[in-house]
């Protein structure tokens, strides 16, 4: 059984850690508000943008069949997974739930011999990963340095893969991340980045009645890569504001739990104690009765 000196020390150690994780939490509280608000704000917007590209994309599908950034994927052989995490830890399955969401996605693809190629963002990702796949990398995004995503962010990052898309490194690129429901629920996510998919219901020239200046293929050349920086913003930001929610909620079980254990090991420290003054106490008593 543990000395009292022992138990002191393991108590006021507990102590601490509550401290930090409480702290943790109410930064990660003050955080979220502010990236819940963007996610939602963007998420729309976002939205909206993909919509557009693909539903201008069908309307005048004749010449959009010649633009290599639309198109289905079903003959596609090379594919570009994206996996968007955080830069940091102690935030909860954050992370290992848009891991383990890729994992899936890679071991689909490896069953039908597809050529695989992984592209991080975000430390947490990338040393998961790495364990298994560090031979599929073919680059890294680092945000360690970024305190606030911008859409200048984004647009690096968009740029890098739309030159690899464009030099034939992939076919297909999917990103993976969590989008936020609420403090408490984040959803892992993925979704066709590269190519646009036409959108079928637009598909019908005689539902059409625009007029395009410049031309269409202008307008779509021009409207894909801000298209493409848009949605990765979006993800950077649904990532941000689940990433502060998974912290805020993995804080606040630490610090339950450790109320617990201090609860659990002060009891253990005052019944050793007490099992400690007794004993004197009947040393006391045995040496009298000797005299």
């Amino acid at each position: 059984m543990p000395s009292l000196k022992d138990l002191k020390i393991r108590i006021d150690s507990v102590k601490s850690t509550r401290k930090i994780t409480k702290a943790m939490q109410m930064v990660a509280a003050a955080k979220l508000r502010k990236a819940q608000e963007a996610a939602e704000r963007g998420r729309p917007y976002a939205e909206k943008m993909r919509s557009i590209v693909s539903n201008l994309a069908s309307s005048v599908k004749n010449i959009a069949e010649d633009n290599k950034f639309l198109g289905d994927s079903h003959d596609s052989n090379k594919y570009l997974l994206i996996v968007a995490t955080a830069e940091r830890g102690l935030c909860g399955g954050f992370n290992s739930s848009i891991v383990k969401l890729a994992k899936s996605r890679i071991g689909e693809l490896a069953s039908q011999n597809k050529d695989i190629k992984i592209l991080t963002i975000g430390k947490k990702g990338r040393e998961q990963l790495n364990r298994e796949f560090e031979s599929l990398f073919i680059g890294h995004v680092d945000l360690s340095n970024e305190k606030n995503i911008t859409i200048d962010t984004a647009r690096k990052i968009s740029t890098d893969i739309i030159s690899r898309f464009e030099e034939g490194e992939f076919e297909v690129a999917e990103i993976f991340y969590n989008k936020f429901a609420s403090v408490i629920s984040q959803i892992p996510s993925s979704y066709k980045l590269l190519p646009v998919a036409f959108n079928e219901k637009e598909a019908d020239p005689t539902n059409v009645s625009f007029n395009f200046e410049p031309d269409e293929d202008e307008i779509l050349k021009e409207i894909i890569p801000k298209s493409i920086a848009t949605s990765i913003f979006s993800v950077l930001q649904e990532n941000a504001a689940s990433e502060q929610g998974s912290r805020m909620a993995a804080m606040d079980n630490a610090t339950r739990n450790a109320g617990e254990m201090i609860d659990k090991l002060t009891i253990d420290f005052n019944r050793s104690r007490q099992a400690a003054i007794t004993n004197e106490l009947i040393e006391i008593i045995s040496g009298a009765e000797a005299l």
